[in-house]
């Protein structure tokens, strides 16, 4: 009997998709009371349906609902642990604005105990499982995202000292990854975005501005990754997403990897990451000659935020020089981040979308000889 092949696949994707208009159209009318919840899923399970089809028809080995049943990537796994919100600007829910501008950083707001209840990305896991034979990917925020949103000053709100908080961070994180193993989950997609902002010059000084050492705080969330991983499920394989943000087109921070390279990639005990690279905001390879020999990156080097068309010649060229830092054998390709972070997605056409997805296929079968 063949063993199942394991992730981090030659070509990948990270998760979000650009929702079908007719989707959009259901979800409004379920927020404006026009429509009921059945309704709503009747559209969402249809939806789902059509974008594990375009996974098989391209020839992915794996499969994501495209985040479907969600508004954004991560702000309805938060709202599951309390009432809390992860995504605002100004006190109202962060939309895109201008494409290829930079965004205002969105802030948390935790009104009460961060508390796991029950299975929150179950239910998906057991759809995709149903609907087709490719491999489930689940993905989930990071842990430290709440905290990274918010600072000590949002977490003591709710809290009477951060520690408690980051114990409950860690014993609901380690529920979730627990229920997902039960049901057979085997690929996990951590999506923590605060680590590759920690470059950016501007971010430092709002930390440091809300009295956060960016340096230390590092360490901390590295440390609590950490404690979660090292309760995680050993059959459950978990890679790590980063990016400098993705909404509408837009960005939220700009730098290497340089200043956080050796401990990301060291100290951070997680077997792949899944690294934006599809811009000069994000620095060069050099930092990749940090990477252990036993650890795997998927360059993030197709942009899911312009409708401008990499070739397969520039693409090539730019794994070849990622190999000069770490053994091909080790790396893979995606897109940078996902296609709708945010449920309006970003700029471009689903014909794009397919176009973008076809070439990272097409181009992990040319350079590795599979996908």
């Amino acid at each position: 009997m063949l063993s199942q092949p394991k992730p981090p696949f030659r070509a990948e994707h990270i998760g979000s998709l650009l929702r079908p208009q007719r989707l959009l159209q259901q979800r409004a009318k379920f927020a404006a009371g026009e429509s009921d919840r059945a309704r709503l899923t009747k559209a969402e399970d249809a939806a789902i349906k059509d974008a594990l089809a375009l996974q098989e028809r391209i020839g992915l080995k794996f499969a994501t609902d495209g985040e479907f049943r969600r508004r954004s990537y991560h702000s309805f796994f938060y709202r599951k642990l309390g009432d809390i919100s992860i995504d605002t600007v100004g006190g109202e829910d962060a939309r895109g604005g201008t494409p290829g501008e930079r965004a205002p950083q969105p802030v948390a707001v935790i009104n009460s105990r961060v508390r796991w209840t029950e299975p929150i990305n179950v239910p998906d896991f057991q759809f995709i499982k149903t609907h087709t034979w490719l491999i489930p990917k689940i993905t989930i925020p990071g842990p430290c995202a709440l905290h990274f949103r918010g600072g000590n000053a949002a977490v003591l709100r709710a809290y009477p000292d951060v520690e408690q908080f980051w114990d409950d961070i860690v014993a609901a994180f380690g529920k979730e990854l627990e229920a997902l193993a039960a049901a057979g989950c085997s690929y996990v997609q951590i999506d923590e975005t605060a680590f590759a902002k920690f470059g950016d010059r501007e971010v430092q000084e709002q930390l440091r501005q809300r009295g956060d050492d960016w340096s230390a705080l590092i360490d901390k969330y590295i440390a609590v990754t950490n404690r979660v991983l090292r309760n995680a499920p050993e059959e459950m394989r978990i890679g790590m997403h980063l990016c400098r943000g993705n909404r509408g087109g837009q960005w939220h921070a700009e730098g290497s990897y340089d200043e956080v390279g050796e401990r990301l990639f060291n100290a951070l005990n997680i077997p792949f990451y899944f690294l934006e690279y599809d811009t000069p905001r994000a620095g060069s390879f050099t930092p990749l000659r940090l990477v252990p020999r036993h650890k795997k990156i998927v360059l993030g080097l197709v942009s899911t935020k312009t409708e401008t068309m990499e070739t397969k010649d520039d693409l090539r060229r730019r794994i070849d020089d990622a190999a000069k830092f770490v053994d091909i054998n080790f790396l893979s390709i995606s897109p940078q981040c996902g296609f709708a972070s945010l449920d309006t997605g970003n700029p471009i056409s689903s014909q794009v979308q397919e176009q973008k997805l076809r070439l990272v296929v097409e181009l992990a079968r040319e350079v590795w000889g599979e996908t």
